[in-house]
């Protein structure tokens, strides 16, 4: 068994607003991303992705294994894959990973972001975001 950080057990039933939240924070980097030139910071634009991510993988985690990743996010992909197993697919643990590596500068770093980098992770979630709707959905959960 892979070492997963600190989770907590949860009913799974709860996975269904985790991805209600991962839809919104979804819908705001999208949002965002379109008046990006109004904020002059592409922080918020990623910033609003990673959560989505991470509210994503929240979901599968609930509903797949009933447990959901608490208090370090870099961790979320190592539950991920305990929960999933061999059918997580490789690139999907890669992306959500590649997203994470970057929530502490993109949230709390004094830089101002990128639009390209915004373009580039916005990309990201939209393929992980499709995968982990697609099953959640043969969970029974979403539309």
């Amino acid at each position: 068994m892979t070492k997963t950080g600190a989770y907590k057990n949860i009913d799974p039933s709860e996975a269904a607003g985790r991805l209600r939240k991962a839809r919104a924070y979804h819908e705001a980097a999208k949002l965002l991303l379109e008046h990006g030139d109004f904020l002059g910071d592409a922080d918020p634009v990623m910033s609003n992705a990673i959560l989505a991510a991470i509210a994503y993988a929240d979901a599968v985690t609930i509903a797949y294994g009933g447990r959901m990743n608490q208090k370090d996010h870099a961790t979320a992909t190592k539950l991920l894959r305990d929960v999933l197993g061999k059918t997580l697919p490789d690139a999907q643990e890669r992306r959500l990973g590649k997203m994470l590596k970057q929530k502490d500068e993109v949230q709390y770093g004094g830089s101002f972001g990128r639009t390209d980098a915004a373009l580039q992770i916005v990309g990201e979630l939209y393929e992980f975001g499709e995968w982990a709707q697609q099953i959640l959905k043969e969970r029974g959960f979403g539309a």
